[in-house]
């Protein structure tokens, strides 16, 4: 059995160790949990460039001690030329997947690393920004060792991707991404970064950065215009939120599906499972999750929508309603292909109990693969969430954001426990955050035990196409069969650590002693490190 790394007063989590020693770097010199994780994110952006980079999006939860939670949307919009008669007209029937024309969306990450400073600053930061970024800009700059995951994912459309503009000046090595631990550098990123830590965050919209950026956009063809990147602002929004009968959690309103993962835990907690690793709690968890999907996808529209109010979905009302719907030993349809993403999640809290909960992502691996020449900056495709269907509720506009798998999750325990808790995994994100929470939560594992334990997906995925339960292969067999015999079409991956199950992280820190216990999945190249 695992152990749980515990820590005196302060502890990160992350998917990349770099990225790790970042965030401790600056909790030992004396900066809180959201400058810590600013600087986290700038070297994860380095760092893991297939699963995210300043040129994708971001989500944040942040808790003060005194309680008050703020939720920053760092997504950004579709461009003014991202139409669909511009689509249609080139012959696609949905929007392309890698190259410029799947380069539709602003970048918001770094608009909201600067909105997540001010709040930084608010609550006593004072850490400049230049040493937040020192990371990242030397580790650009001086080269980095290539991780073991990068060579890992499945690289969907891997002729589009490898020959998008600058991707494979960038990526490649004879033709081919380079093997782990060879060393990458990417100084046009390097010089990017330092700009920004001279000029400000805001210089990447509305400055020698964004100019920049609009021209090469311009150049390759993105439905982008310098208008839609000078005009962006990431902003501050109400987290959703749902009461169980050991906590209050926390996730992202529209148009991160973060709903979703609410909705599963506030059915599941309907259905009274007694005990942990059951058929009755996988089970549970898995029709709880199907009817949370179905629901999600009416209630997440974009932003601008004033008509639909999410938090209208996680009523007790709406609970009992459904809850009553999911029978206990028969499985239901599953649900439409699940889609798949590539995404970072890292955690942080600090010797105060201020607790960050953050995802930032590209989207697939490498996203759009258009890599900037002037800036460095490889940009996401995240504008995948549009149809080209004119009466799909998720049809493409401009100044339209996209539906976002990114769900970063936040939780309060009634005794005072503070719980900080993500996931990479694309579309199935708020399954496996349902298995880590209620394990942790309901059924008293260690945070070590929770993410190291099996973890199943169901729907539709690129590397399973068959609608199925997919279970990595450390399951009890008994357990298997029952679900089976419920009427889950079981397939195993064959692997005992399954990328596609998720990269996940907790962190929680305990009020009677300060102590932070943090955990960092086996299935990543990260771990937790504190203070």
């Amino acid at each position: 059995m695992p152990e749980t790394p515990v820590f005196s007063t302060a502890a990160v989590a992350a998917p990349h160790m770099a990225a790790a020693e970042t965030g401790q770097t600056i909790l030992a010199a004396g900066g809180n949990a959201v400058e810590a994780m600013v600087a986290m994110a700038a070297t994860i952006a380095v760092v893991y460039p297939h699963m995210n980079g300043i040129g994708g999006d971001g989500f944040w939860l942040v808790r003060e001690p005194k309680g008050r939670v703020h939720a920053l949307d760092a997504s950004g919009p579709s461009g003014a030329l991202a139409t669909i008669k511009r689509y249609r007209s080139k012959g696609y029937d949905s929007i392309p997947p890698r190259g410029p024309d799947a380069a539709l969306t602003v970048a918001g990450a770094v608009s909201g690393w600067g909105l997540a400073l001010e709040l930084a600053k608010a609550l006593g930061g004072q850490l400049p920004r230049d040493m937040l970024l020192t990371d990242a800009i030397c580790l650009a700059r001086e080269g980095y060792r290539i991780g073991a995951a990068e060579g890992r994912n499945k690289m969907l459309e891997e002729e589009a991707l490898f020959t998008a503009p600058g991707f494979a000046e960038t990526f490649l090595k004879d033709g081919k991404l380079p093997p782990a631990g060879e060393t990458r550098r990417v100084p046009k990123l390097a010089d990017t970064l330092e700009q920004l830590a001279h000029a400000g965050f805001a210089d990447f919209y509305r400055g020698d950065v964004g100019r920049e950026i609009a021209a090469d956009l311009e150049r390759i063809g993105s439905p982008i215009t310098r208008k839609d990147i000078e005009t962006y602002q990431a902003r501050v929004v109400k987290p959703l939120s749902v009461e169980l009968k050991h906590s209050t959690v926390y996730n992202m309103p529209p148009p991160s599906q973060g709903i979703a993962a609410l909705l599963m835990l506030g059915l599941f907690h309907r259905l009274d499972v007694k005990h942990g690793e059951t058929p009755e709690h996988h089970h549970g968890l898995i029709e709880a999750g199907k009817r949370a999907f179905a629901l999600r996808d009416k209630a997440i529209a974009d932003p601008r929508d004033a008509t639909l109010d999410p938090a209208s979905f996680l009523t007790p009302a709406v609970f009992e309603k459904e809850a009553a719907m999911i029978a206990m030993r028969r499985a239901a349809p599953y649900p439409p292909p699940s889609a798949d993403g590539d995404t970072i999640w890292m955690g942080c809290i600090d010797k105060d109990g201020l607790a960050v909960s953050y995802i930032q992502s590209v989207y697939w691996a490498f996203g759009s693969g258009c890599v900037l020449p002037a800036t460095g900056i490889h940009w996401h495709n995240r504008g995948l969430g549009f149809s080209l269907d004119p009466s799909n509720p998720r049809a493409l506009e401009p100044g339209k954001k996209p539906f976002h798998t990114l769900n970063p999750g936040l939780a309060v325990f009634n005794d005072g426990r503070v719980l900080s808790y993500g996931t990479m995994g694309g579309e199935p994100q708020p399954q496996i955050l349902g298995q880590i929470f209620t394990r942790y939560a309901d059924f008293g594992m260690s945070l070590a035990d929770s993410v190291d334990a099996p973890r199943w997906i169901f729907g539709k995925s690129w590397n399973a196409p068959s609608a199925t339960l997919k279970v990595e292969d450390r399951f009890d067999p008994s357990l298997l069969r029952a679900l089976a015999s419920c009427g889950h079409p079981v397939e195993e991956l064959g692997k005992p650590y399954a990328d596609a199950t998720g990269h996940a992280g907790m962190l929680v820190k305990h009020p009677r002693n300060g102590r932070v216990e943090a955990v960092h999945d086996p299935r990543s190249d990260g771990g937790s490190l504190g203070l």
